[in-house]
């Protein structure tokens, strides 16, 4: 199986055993504490599972400026993104050497993890800007995650961390949520070696159905992951307990048998286009994939990035030989009416737009909100019918937050 980044086994820093775990919380609830804001929950709980590995805790000023200028840390180790925890106010641990992390997204703030502080230290307002501009290509504020970034303070706290449980995500979806480990000890039980990613953060219609089954044989891999985010989305995007329902109904009922692993990861979305796609393939690598899919706009919003930007920054920005994993670059894929089937739009040059069935985000929406089924070329009809549920709805009851999670 393929070796995870930066080191030759995966080191996730969730504490696995029962007894240490117990004395470290029992040791946490005397600590001075901190509530950290949701992507330094995220954060955690993706150290935690190892999919950030070699990470061993949250970075400090330097190696976040260096990663987001040049995409290494100090010491040279390739990371995408910064990975911190920032708060606004940092005057309830001051001094401390070591702290307890509490949850902002379950009802009581319980606590995630304990930290040994090594530095607490505050970005200039030029620093948060060449960090927003270098990660999201962007510093307009409008941008969901140039807002995210931008609205939780400039106080950096780094240092290791241990971490006592996986936040709401595995009580909240525990067929889904699986840590890297997990995924790489399922893997090996089924005697995958050569595996395709399939990242999403939408329910999957026809065309990702058919991009998954393309990449798969065109690799001649084994199996396929098929890999969702369970954090926080924009507002208006569906939610996560919709959006699994819809994919294991679509893969049970249309995969070939045992070629797909359905999972899902706790994190908050970033919508940083390229910087997020080599994000992907980082932590895809330390599941044990051997190839991600990258389509058009991957990771993106908007109009904020090219269409294949997720796709160049491999060619362009990423030194060779930094990260194992292989990209498969995908093309907009949809039903060519001309061949009766899904093709990738690329394979087709002489297509014309008319020539497939294309129907924008608004349009499906306002179908499903009316009760009816996009096309059967478009969307799987059990899809369809757990979509049209969702979207009708939400007149009556309300939206399915995924900030505030109970228990």
């Amino acid at each position: 199986m393929i070796k995870p980044h930066g080191s030759d086994t995966l080191n996730p820093l969730y504490v696995r055993d029962d007894k240490a775990r117990a004395e470290l919380m029992k040791e946490a609830e005397g600590l001075p504490s901190i509530v950290v804001c949701s992507a330094a929950a995220a954060n955690a709980v993706m150290m935690a599972g190892g999919y950030f590995n070699p990470l061993t805790g949250y970075m400090n000023r330097a190696d976040a400026l260096s990663v987001a200028e040049k995409m290494e840390t100090a010491s040279g180790l390739f990371f995408p993104v910064p990975i911190l925890n920032v708060v606004e106010d940092a005057s309830a641990i001051q001094g401390a050497k070591r702290i307890a992390l509490k949850d902002p997204s379950v009802d009581g703030n319980p606590i995630l993890a304990v930290m040994d502080v090594e530095a607490i230290e505050t970005f200039t307002d030029d620093e948060m800007k060449m960090m927003t501009d270098k990660i999201f290509r962007t510093d307009d504020p409008e941008h969901p995650g140039v807002k995210a970034f931008n609205s939780v303070g400039k106080t950096a706290i780094s240092g290791p961390i241990q971490v006592l449980n996986y936040s709401y995500f595995e009580k909240d979806f525990p067929e889904t949520f699986r840590t890297a480990y997990q995924i790489r000890e399922e893997m090996g039980k089924l005697g995958w070696e050569k595996v395709v990613a399939f990242q999403t953060r939408n329910p999957m219609h026809l065309a990702h159905e058919e991009l998954c089954r393309m990449a798969w044989k065109a690799v001649k891999a084994d199996g396929i992951l098929v890999h969702m985010l369970l954090g926080k989305l924009k507002k208006g995007d569906i939610p996560a307990d919709v959006r699994d329902a819809c994919i294991r109904v679509m893969a049970e009922k249309y995969f070939e048998p045992n070629t797909v692993l359905i999972t899902g990861y706790g994190f908050d979305m970033l919508y940083a286009g390229p910087r997020e796609a080599v994000l992907h393939a980082l932590f895809r690598q330390n599941t044990g994939c051997t190839h991600l899919i990258v389509g058009r706009d991957h990771a993106g919003v908007g109009d904020y990035y090219g269409p294949f930007d997720a796709q160049t920054i491999f060619d362009e920005e990423v030194p060779k030989g930094a990260l194992e994993i292989e990209i498969f670059n995908a093309d907009h894929t949809a039903w060519s009416k001309k061949l009766n089937k899904v093709v990738m739009m690329r394979d087709v040059p002489d297509h014309t737009k008319e020539d497939f069935i294309l129907l924008s985000g608004t349009k499906v929406r306002a179908m499903l909100s009316e009760g009816t089924a996009p096309p059967k070329e478009f969307s799987r009809p059990e899809v369809a019918q757990i979509l049209i549920s969702y979207y009708q709805g939400l007149e009556e009851k309300p939206e399915i937050k995924m900030g505030k999670h109970s228990g």
